[in-house]
């Protein structure tokens, strides 16, 4: 926590607005924009929320194809699934490690080919890192693809000096525990059309209609976010800037600290915006080190030091077996050899290098 989100809690207690309404939820979504230059944004309960909702204005349903990021988080997928749409997966590029624009490319002609056009796309903004989403909006708008960006991990990073997600039909965010800032669960739909924001809105809170009874044309959702989840938004954003300085520093500090042990790379930096570094992610090339990343994370393990592997690539997931992906070279090797480094804000420059000295004390090994 920053410090004042307790106070813009009291605020909320003390207005006695508790449930999905109120001044402080109003007040997260307009400093949220203000803070990353949307137009509009609905906070809900989560991200995977946020997609559905967007995935539902856009009419995604049976029969439609989505083609999505294969190297990301169930959570970017799952609401395709649940509308009955079949998940084409799109392999990363090595020098960004997000969707590639040409996989992508091949897959909206082979659809073409066969006469159905993807009803969406969705690329993810991976750890902390925004797609290309100028290049992947080229090869998506002269077919009339809408674009959705998952940049559930990516607050506080930038494409070309915008917002991540910023420039598509709409982005989606995170507040989970383990994100760049927690409201401790939630999430949030950001986008310059009113539209899908209006639509978001009112299929989130069961599809009120506007009269004194309930009444309803549509069955909605209860995806609300709180109003006291919002208040320890709004005292979050005020952070932001400084966690990711704080992120990039851990991630500064890890690279000085490995930059000259054989067979280990760092993530790179895509040269087109800022990653905020959510995560510091390496790889470990087993041949050169002297073992895998499982090691690495059993001897990281054995000092009480917890690590990650990279995401698994959905078509790798048991539960989508089957689903066609374009490459997934890059994804597979990415999972085989990736790991992902303790990267908390609260971390000390001794506690960073301490990790990285355990790293380097497996080489060879």
């Amino acid at each position: 926590m920053g410090g004042t989100e307790i106070d813009y809690v009291m605020q909320a207690f003390n207005s006695n607005y508790i449930a999905p309404a109120g001044p402080q939820l109003n007040e997260f979504e307009k400093k949220f924009c203000e803070l990353t230059g949307f137009r509009h944004a609905v906070a809900v309960s989560s991200g995977t929320a946020a997609m559905h909702l967007a995935l539902l204005h856009l009419g995604v349903g049976s029969g439609d194809v989505v083609l999505a990021s294969t190297l990301t988080f169930i959570g970017s997928v799952g609401p395709v699934s649940h509308l009955g749409a079949e998940l084409v997966f799109v392999d990363s590029d090595r020098k960004s490690w997000t969707m590639d624009p040409e996989w992508l490319r091949q897959g909206i002609a082979d659809c073409k080919k066969a006469g159905r056009l993807p009803k969406a796309v969705i690329p993810t903004d991976l750890y902390g890192q925004s797609c290309d989403v100028d290049t992947i909006k080229s090869v998506c708008d002269p077919e009339g693809i809408p674009v959705i960006v998952d940049s559930a991990e990516a607050l506080g990073a930038t494409c070309r000096g915008r917002s991540a997600g910023k420039g598509t039909e709409a982005a989606v965010f995170s507040f989970n525990g383990n994100k760049i800032i927690t409201t401790s669960g939630g999430g949030l739909l950001a986008a310059d059309d009113p539209a899908i924001i209006e639509s978001s809105r009112y299929l989130s809170t069961q599809a009120r209609q506007p009269l004194p009874h309930y009444e309803h044309l549509d069955v909605g959702f209860n995806y609300r976010m709180s109003n006291v989840v919002a208040a320890i938004g709004i005292g979050q954003l005020e952070v932001v800037p400084d966690r990711v300085r704080r992120k990039r520093e851990i991630f500064s500090l890890y690279e000085q600290a490995l930059a000259d042990v054989p067979g280990v790379q760092l993530m790179p930096e895509a040269d087109w915006g800022v990653c905020n570094r959510w995560l510091t992610v390496l790889t470990i090339d087993a041949g050169r080190f002297g073992c895998g990343y499982d090691a690495v994370m059993q001897r990281l393990e054995q000092n009480n030091i917890e690590s990650r592997p990279v995401w698994k690539p959905m078509h790798l997931q048991p539960v989508f077996a089957g689903r066609r992906c374009l490459g997934g070279e890059v994804a597979e090797s990415l999972f085989a050899t990736g790991l992902c480094l303790p990267s908390g804000t609260a971390m000390s420059d001794e506690q960073v290098q301490m990790v990285a000295e355990i790293v380097r004390g497996c080489g060879g090994s």
